[in-house]
């Protein structure tokens, strides 16, 4: 810190302890806060310490590692409990620490020296104030770079990221139009399509961003395993509701009796079912519990499905929550897209990425086609419980060696997880994000029903406004996409009056205003 900015620091604390008239009980609260805070912080020194030991050793990108080391001491200080503590501090006036994710110890330090004025203590050390303004502003440049930049005032702060479909490639003018609702990059589902289309796709979306003056960055989605039903045996046009019974098999072979029965996409999925798993077919429309096992056959009963029942047919999505499954992230046909995808892409969207060795493989894999040129960011699309916990651990092996960021890739999570439980965990995955100052995407269904028909519910607008928070939102393929974007463009920016992060903006309000 320079002396300017110390002089500044200690300034400030002596006035926060001259304008505090304190009662005798308020004295003594300052000083337990003090003792305990001065406890914690050196608790999370230790703790973040030891995790530091695993991490510091993965970070060739030193620009990344002063993000490892706010991580470590988020995930340190989150081990503890602080909800007893923050009524008091606030009834002090000085943060409740609600706010800290960004920026942990500048934060600490900066309640711990005004604790000590209040108490009396003869010393303070305040941190330098950029220590804590400096977390949102790398936050801040990292998602320009990876979702587009524009001169400020000129749209909202979140970034909108628009998927593609294979028509688009026959014309820039979709994405000429997509760009003047709003849109700042695009999303290429490799899963979809082929190379041909592709190219032609990023064609057009470079065009595009050479003519507005603008740099459009391009998202591209690696398929990753597919989980779907392949094959169905059984009456035509099969309804399953609740109660029946059904049948999960390996190949023809295991065919059990009369059962009706669905051979999925990969063994593994088969494989993994035990007695009592869980299965859900489409997003969650229907699920099953497994009632026994016999050779290369799961027997099902269905113990929640839609009134009028649902179709058994092949292409259906199929989950397995609660189960963890050993399948290779990264697959063949993954492998033959990154030969087009590394030198187009700016981003490389990894689907299914579930542990650190996952986001190896890919990362080595680019590096094998990169021939030693740019690589592109990685962005980590959060699916599955497994990348839930491991979370931490794939954004430093990622951002490690590559620009990183996030997806919450709300639909596959919801099913695997619960939808009850999506609201919590969504929250937790920005404060997790922001701790790292990696930029988040929140996806899945956001304004679905503009895009698709015209018309968003009221549910839909919330959620578009909640999404505010993260970095990025990605709006899904459909025939109003353009309108989706200017619809969403204009929430995005009545919110940022309002809010930051978890930080609100008291921006004036005129509704109400005397005359």
């Amino acid at each position: 810190m320079d002396g300017t900015s110390a002089e500044r620091s200690q300034e400030a604390g002596r006035q926060i302890a001259a304008v505090v008239r304190m009662t005798e009980g308020q004295d003594i609260a300052a000083r337990q806060l003090l003792d305990r805070l001065t406890e914690l912080r050196a608790e999370i020194a230790h703790r973040a310490t030891r995790r530091m030991s695993d991490w510091a050793p993965l970070v060739r990108r030193t620009e990344f590692l002063s993000s490892v080391e706010n991580l470590a001491d988020w995930l340190a200080l989150r081990e503890t409990d602080l909800t007893p503590v923050q009524p008091a501090l606030g009834q002090l006036g000085l943060s409740s620490l609600g706010r800290l994710d960004g920026h942990v110890r500048p934060s600490l330090d900066a309640v711990i020296a005004a604790l000590s004025l209040i108490a009396g203590e003869p010393e303070a050390v305040f941190p330098d104030p950029s220590a804590i303004s400096g977390g949102a502003a790398l936050l801040a440049e990292r998602r320009s770079r990876l979702f587009g930049d524009r001169p400020e005032g000129t749209g909202p702060e979140t970034r909108i990221m628009v998927t593609l479909a294979g028509e688009t490639a026959l014309t820039s003018g979709r994405i000429a139009d997509l760009a003047a609702a709003g849109a700042d990059c695009f999303r290429i589902n490799c899963a979809h399509d082929g190379p041909g289309e592709w190219r032609e796709m990023i064609r057009h979306i470079r065009d595009t961003g050479a003519r507005l003056g603008r740099r459009l960055p391009i998202s591209m989605d690696l398929g990753g395993p597919k989980f779907r039903v392949a094959r169905v045996w059984g009456p035509e046009k099969l309804r399953l509701g609740q109660g029946d019974r059904f049948a999960l098999v390996l190949s023809p072979r295991d065919l059990p009796g009369k059962l009706p029965a669905a051979q999925l996409s990969d063994p593994a999925l088969v494989q993994a079912l035990g007695i009592g798993a869980l299965v859900s077919l489409d997003d969650g429309k229907l699920w099953a519990e497994v009632t026994a096992r016999r050779g290369g056959a799961a027997e099902l009963v269905v113990t929640r499905a839609p009134d009028a029942g649902l179709r058994l047919k092949p292409g259906k999505g199929v989950n397995l929550p609660g189960i963890d499954l050993d399948v290779p992230a990264l697959t063949a046909e993954d492998r033959a897209a990154l030969d087009v995808v590394v030198p187009l892409a700016d981003i490389v969207a990894f689907s299914f990425v579930q542990t650190p060795a996952d986001v190896r493989g890919l990362i080595d894999a680019m590096e094998e086609r990169a021939g030693g040129l740019r690589l592109p960011a990685v962005l980590l699309k959060i699916e599955t419980p497994l990348a839930l916990r491991n979370l931490p651990d794939l954004i430093v092996e990622a951002g490690g060696r590559v620009p990183v960021g996030v997806m919450i890739a709300r639909g596959d999570l919801a099913v695997e997880i619960g939808f009850d439980r999506l609201s919590e965990i969504q929250e937790e995955v920005l404060w997790l994000c922001e701790a790292a100052q990696v930029p988040v995407v929140w996806a899945t269904q956001v304004l679905e029903g503009m895009v698709k028909e015209g018309q968003a519910s009221r549910a839909e607008i919330t959620d578009a406004a909640m999404s505010q928070r993260a970095e990025c939102v990605m709006l899904n393929k459909g025939a109003h996409q353009a309108e989706a974007v200017s619809f969403l463009r204009d929430i995005l920016m009545r919110m940022d009056r309002h809010q930051d992060k978890k930080r609100a903006r008291l921006s004036a309000l005129g509704l109400w205003r005397q005359g």
